[in-house]
């Protein structure tokens, strides 16, 4: 079987060594690690630090051969996609098209084994659909990453971005919806930034997840596939408290029902995390994802070995399921059910 990891980030070394040579802020410096850190629009609280693994794209497939089976990876961007937001209109806009045509590199590089997601800058509606556009005319990516937040704003249901939902359901894309470090880093600062990566990237995405809901987007466009990371943040275990007192949105049905709408992964350093994100969405919304490089794929392998799943629920769960929500082109699987008739 062929497993997919739904949740993998590579990213492009040019983009960070012109961040470096960025005057003012945002920008990214050099760090002991072999990354660099990113330091958001006007300094904010919230950094982003990344180590060598996240840029050398050869390296990181070796090791996921090193595991012993045969593994294809959905480039998404995590926290840093917040960077194209944060800049003015014009330059978010040549920002993103950059990086949406490196992962387009990336993925003619390795047909059939990679995928990506665009960068979408979100500070202007229209240059948000015009990126839009190029990326899937132009690109052929897969999908679009949101952000947690446009820039420090957390109002991603804001109206003005209602075009953008709108176009990105009338094209059946996936959303990736990560946390970013620009909401709650100030908030759950101190003890060496552990809380804040224990708790505000969880709540972050968990509000982001939120307003999409009860904002109604999801009733105005049903069309709008949302995978959320992180095994979908606190949501799924609050979900009767949702329920409870939602009912002060005055939307159609209860939160419950649009979150089991939503996708999500197997990120979760637990077997227990892992176990409920399946009972609660379902075997058919879940997508095995590892955050790589910021967690062991190994790791994730052994815990979902302790996850009791059939063989056709395995099945689904490592590939199926993603092929399925992400609409991945698989060349050769397409020729043999042509060939099967």
């Amino acid at each position: 079987m062929k497993i997919i990891d739904s949740h993998f980030h590579w990213w492009p070394r040019p983009i960070f060594e012109r961040l470096e040579a960025r005057k003012g802020f945002p920008r990214a410096d050099r760090n002991e690690r072999g990354g660099w850190t990113y330091r958001g629009a006007g300094d904010r609280a919230g950094r982003i630090a990344s180590w060598a693994e996240w840029f050398d794209l050869d390296r990181q497939l070796e090791a996921m051969d090193a595991l012993g089976h045969d593994i294809g990876a959905v480039l998404s961007i995590g926290p840093f996609s917040i960077y194209f937001s944060e800049l003015e209109p014009e330059e978010g806009r040549d920002a993103a098209i950059e990086w949406n045509e490196q992962m387009a590199w990336a993925v003619a590089r390795y047909p059939g084994r990679l995928w990506a997601s665009a960068a979408i800058p979100l500070a202007d509606t229209a240059t948000a659909l015009d990126v839009l556009e190029d990326a899937v005319d132009r690109l052929g990516l897969m999908g679009v990453n949101l952000p947690g937040s446009v820039g420090a704003d957390p109002r991603i249901d804001a109206e003005r971005l209602e075009p953008f939902y709108a176009r990105v359901a009338e094209l059946g894309l996936p959303m990736f919806l990560h946390p970013t470090d620009a909401i709650f880093a100030e908030m759950l600062s101190g003890y060496g930034n552990a809380l804040h990566l224990s708790l505000g990237r969880v709540v972050e995405v968990s509000v982001a997840a939120s307003r999409l809901m009860f904002s109604g987007l999801m009733d105005r466009h049903p069309g709008l596939k949302i995978v959320m990371s992180h095994t979908g943040g606190a949501l799924p275990y609050q979900s009767g408290r949702m329920d409870k007192n939602g009912k002060q949105a005055k939307l159609p049905h209860p939160p419950s029902h649009y979150l089991k709408r939503m996708y999500t992964d197997t990120v979760s350093p637990h077997v227990a995390g892992q176990r409920f994100a399946i009972e609660y969405y379902g075997i058919d919304n879940v997508m095995y994802g590892t955050d790589y490089p910021c967690w062991d794929p190994q790791t994730c392998l052994d815990q979902l070995a302790e996850v009791e799943l059939t063989e056709s629920d395995r099945q689904k769960l490592f590939h199926d399921n993603a092929v399925r929500i992400l609409g991945l082109d698989m060349p050769g699987e397409s020729a043999a059910r042509r060939a099967a008739g």
